[in-house]
């Protein structure tokens, strides 16, 4: 990791994001709205989606080394639809997560998909991965609501690192020309990402780079975040150099 938060930050925003999510779908008028950027989910899917999921790794995280794969969610796997007894649901499953993560502590084993990665198979990097996801369906159910509000740049900056760690690094061979990406956040962080037969790796910028990437992207963080993740074309963003390394980024899902 490049600029690590702390575990108990990790909770704290993974809780502080779980409130807002909440917060949306109290406010909504519909839970069977369709969720614009999840258009084959309505509002309650993202719902069922987000707390089956947290239980799901709760379950997981508990696991520790013996699991193999995801477990099956703790408690009741089906959000109810009375708008009281959903709230009550989505807290619990809050509860089981942050729970399980703070009695696995952050350095013990855990399953993950991301195992050839940047990102450690350990408690923290599924704290890490968890904060990011609730962050971005957060961001999806404001929108289905009618109320989206820009991810606190906090959050977004560490989730273009963790989505450029976790989603953009492989030990698989970069099927094309080895190349060099760069990613600049206007609140003053950066990543480069390094494309070659070795994989993709990350790191910073350097700051006596002897050559300019080969692509950049450039925009504010929670722009960078929304973007990564699909929310928001990607040509939001100011892109330079070869802009065709981004489709092929886009394009490219190599087995993780």
């Amino acid at each position: 990791m490049l600029n690590n938060l702390h575990f108990s930050e990790l909770l704290r925003l993974i809780d502080e994001r779980s409130t807002a999510f909440r917060a949306a779908i109290a406010a909504a008028p519909d839970l069977d709205v369709q969720v614009p950027t999840c258009p084959e989910w309505t509002l309650y899917d993202l719902v069922q989606h987000l707390g089956v999921g947290r239980r799901a790794w709760a379950a997981t995280v508990a696991a520790g080394a013996t699991a193999t794969g995801k477990a099956e969610p703790l408690g009741d796997p089906v959000a109810p639809t009375e708008r009281e007894a959903l709230d009550a649901w989505l807290a619990e499953s809050t509860r089981l997560l942050l729970d399980a993560l703070t009695d696995a502590g952050e350095d013990g084993p855990c399953w993950g998909w991301w195992g050839k990665s940047q990102t450690p198979l350990t408690v923290y990097g599924a704290a890490r991965r968890q904060l990011h996801e609730i962050a971005v369906h957060t961001y999806d159910a404001q929108l289905a609501a009618g109320a989206p509000q820009p991810v606190p740049v906090e959050i977004a900056l560490d989730g273009a690192e963790e989505f450029l760690c976790t989603i953009g690094t492989t030990t698989e061979a970069w099927p094309h020309e080895a190349a060099v990406v760069d990613y600049h956040a206007t609140e003053g962080r950066s990543w480069r990402s390094l494309l070659s037969e070795q994989g993709s790796r990350l790191g910073a910028v350097p700051a006596d780079a002897p050559e300019p990437a080969d692509a950049t992207a450039a925009g504010p963080a929670n722009e960078l975040l929304l973007a990564l993740y699909g929310r928001i074309p990607f040509d939001t963003l100011k892109l330079e150099g070869q802009r065709i390394l981004f489709d092929q980024l886009f394009e490219w899902d190599p087995e993780r």
